[in-house]
């Protein structure tokens, strides 16, 4: 086994090293401009009216990567001192409606016509900012990390001011925007950047790109962006620094024991600071995270801990430097540990109080990339909880063209209680040193990542460690996968995610696609995937082996038959339904074969419908399960969407049966670009509670919002209450 695992990680080296060269493309230029754009969208300047320096020829990404675009989409970039401006003409075949499922700023891509502009700012091909636009002039922006690789590489959380107006023509719409320059991160004095940007025209179902992008990769892949030469280097002149103070308040009633609050004021803010060019200083005091949407609810069927991604805007830039190291199984450092608890009473993620925050994070140079965060939370006395005090250090650097190297410490400190003793409890810290390595080819065909992690404790442990070695291949027919991972007896990150320890973990997985001559079916293919886990007192504890085949039509609707087969071993006493029943016996095994559809309908449709059916052997007894999500767009001022999970389980005595429901219906109102309410419900038997949470959102000036929530917590049966709050929260983002 160590030789294997030293084979694998030569290999991933190996790779980062083979494919460092990459084919040059044709570039991109921006026009220096001595007086600023009005921004109307009519695209009536005198740089816009030349007919030179124009961006065109973009090339199909879907259905097909072997052609020009069927509808043209011409692109052209300027700038002056302060700001960069963009002008984009996306013709059509004639006049017809757009599909916009909202008016809410962060539009999902694939659902909308829009336009999407990509600038790799420090040329790394890694991380890029992105900006996009639809016909109505409903803007969207996030960051890309990872190279692009998967759609969760690219976060729409992050929030930033910059102002673009779309027109709307029989042949055509078009866009102006201004982005400041102070809005992103570049090297003083650079004078070209990576750049790429991309289509979605609902009309003919067409995905297009001006930089090639192979169908089978990403389409916000940064490995094939081209270069965007500036006439001049650019220089940063303004200050950078954003001040987001806020104003907040809430009352709450807890009838479990009967403690309620009264009306509470809060003040606090928030600061960004650029360090020079490329590094930015976050800041919070006393911060509310009360507007942030309750998490969407799923019923549990599992043994271990479900993860909920972190949502709140504090933590989100360059939140890859710090969440990228580990595995979605081994997290290091997950930020959703710092100042969320668990609402045992409603089984809701609640806020604990964070009495201030610092996090230093960006590029040092073109190859070095630095974050620091320092938090620190309050203690409750009541409640014999402790403050904790929670530093994260990640170093990266980058090596070959797109592969990188990095190092991470987390350490978790607890306010000694006791007064006598130090600031920190000595008996209560919590660390971890760990180094990752990223690999990401020049083509985006192979990808991987080795990592070694170690947690520290007050106590003695017994093999504090967890250890991945993965690789992926990708190319247009094929797509293959390796992994291999160890998490030690003793592995404790208590400020990461890891939901199990003490287990090795071997998952190979192979599909292939076909692409036929179907005006039906783009493409489709079988899988095959394999999951072994063991550890050296029980032997095997878990066994996966999946059979799939997958289809995807033109339309982007796609259905996935999968037959699984799995092997379980029980290490503890378990109950399979999570209702208080019967447990199974800890050391007793189960072997179940299930079979699985999953379907997903055309998403430009007005009424769409996401389905997951599932139905086999279930340890002991048999169940069958149904997950789906019903949508209704009216237009773009409202959607209608019904989430449902069922889970029909039987189990012979004395294990309990279980009817599991959770029902989740959500009404998203967008009155207008600046008004939006929304109105989310979900009922869960499992835990035995009915969630209602409606948002009202007033967005009275760029990235500057008044907000208004109400959330109850019932028990279904009798709809006696549990707990209910009112909150409000104003805050305004000033540019200095």
């Amino acid at each position: 086994m160590r030789t294997y695992i030293f084979l694998l990680f030569a290999f991933l080296v190996g790779m980062g090293t083979a494919f460092s060269q990459n084919k040059q493309n044709a570039n991109a230029f921006a026009f220096k401009l001595n007086q600023p754009i009005d921004l109307d969208g009519e695209l009536d300047e005198e740089i816009w009216l030349d007919p030179e320096g124009w961006n065109t020829d973009f090339m199909q990404y879907f259905p097909s990567d072997t052609s020009l675009s069927v509808v043209n989409t011409q692109v052209k970039i300027a700038f002056d001192d302060n700001n960069l401006y963009i002008a984009a003409i996306m013709e059509n075949n004639g006049p017809r409606e757009y599909v916009s499922t909202s008016l809410r700023r962060d539009y999902r891509g694939q659902q909308n016509d829009g336009i999407t502009f990509v600038f790799d700012t420090f040329n790394d091909k890694t991380n890029a900012f992105q900006f996009g636009v639809n016909p109505y002039g409903v803007q969207r922006e996030g960051l890309l990390a990872n190279g692009g690789i998967r759609s969760e590489d690219l976060s729409l959380a992050w929030d930033n001011k910059w102002y673009a107006e779309a027109k709307i023509y029989d042949t055509h719409w078009q866009v102006e925007a201004i982005i400041p320059l102070s809005t992103i991160r570049f090297k003083d004095g650079t004078q070209n950047w990576n750049v790429n940007f991309y289509r979605i025209d609902s009309h003919t179902g067409e995905r297009s790109t001006w930089s090639p992008i192979p169908r089978n990769l990403s389409i916000i892949s940064t490995a094939f962006n081209r270069k965007l030469i500036f006439e001049e280097p650019l220089r940063k002149n303004s200050a950078n620094i954003s001040l987001i103070p806020y104003v907040a308040g809430k009352t709450s009633k807890n009838y479990l024991e009967n403690t309620s609050e009264s009306f509470s004021p809060a003040f606090g803010g928030d600061a960004k600071v650029g360090i020079g060019p490329a590094m930015n200083l976050d800041l919070t005091f006393n911060p509310d995270f009360s507007q942030v949407e309750v998490d969407q609810q799923v019923t549990n069927l599992d043994r271990f801990e479900i993860f909920f991604p972190e949502r709140r805007q504090f933590f989100l830039e360059n939140a890859d430097l710090f969440d990228s190291f580990g595995s979605r199984q081994s997290r290091p450092f997950f930020s959703r540990r710092i100042g969320v608890d668990i609402d045992s009473a409603t089984g809701q993620n609640v806020q604990s109080k964070i009495i201030y925050g610092a996090r230093l994070s960006g590029k040092i140079n073109e190859d070095w990339r630095l974050g620091v965060m320092n938090m620190q939370t309050a203690t409750d006395n009541e409640a014999g909880i402790s403050g904790k005090n929670f530093s994260v250090v990640a170093l990266q650097k980058k090596i070959f063209t797109r592969s990188n190297i990095g190092v991470i410490f987390v350490d978790r400190e607890s306010l000694a209680l006791d007064e006598n003793q130090s600031l920190f409890n000595p008996n209560e810290y919590n660390r971890l040193l760990g180094v990752d390595y990223n690999l990401n080819s020049a083509d985006g065909k192979w990808t991987g990542k080795a990592f070694y992690h170690r947690t520290f404790e007050s106590k003695e442990t017994v093999k504090p460690y967890s250890f991945n070695a993965y690789i992926l291949f990708n190319d247009i027919h094929w797509a293959w996968s390796l992994s291999y991972r160890d998490v030690g007896e003793d592995f404790n990150p208590e400020v990461g995610y890891v939901p199990r320890s003490n287990y090795k973990r071997f998952n190979p997985d192979i599909a292939y696609l076909f692409y036929p001559n179907s005006n039906l079916i783009n493409r489709h293919g079988p899988k095959v995937e394999y999951e072994g886990l063991w550890n050296e007192t029980i032997g095997t504890t878990d066994r996966d082996i999946n059979l799939s085949y997958n289809v995807q039509f033109n339309s982007f609707s796609t259905i996935t038959l999968t037959q699984k087969n799995r092997y379980v071993y029980l290490f503890q006493d378990f109950d399979p339904t999570r209702t208080g029943g019967e447990k199974l016996p800890a050391g007793t095994d189960y072997k179940t074969k299930t079979l699985q559809l999953e379907y997903s309908s055309n998403p430009r449709n007005l009424f769409l419908i996401k389905l997951e059916a599932e139905a086999g052997q279930y340890y002991t007894g048999d169940f069958q399960r149904v997950v789906s999500e019903m949508g209704l767009r009216i237009g773009n001022k409202a959607n209608i969407s019904m989430n449902f999970n069922y889970a029909r389980i039987r189990l012979p005595e004395p294990q309990n049966d279980a009817d599991l429901v959770l029902v989740g219906p959500r009404i998203d109102l967008t009155f207008t670009k600046k008004l939006f309410w929304t109105t989310f419900i979900q009922y869960n038997n499992q835990i035995d509670n009915l969630n209602i949470n409606t948002r009202l959102q007033w967005r009275f000036a760029p990235v500057s919002d008044f907000f208004l929530v109400y959330t109850d917590n019932y028990f279904p049966d009798s709809f006696t209450p549990k707990q209910r709050s009112l909150v409000f929260k104003l805050n305004y983002w000033l540019n200095l």
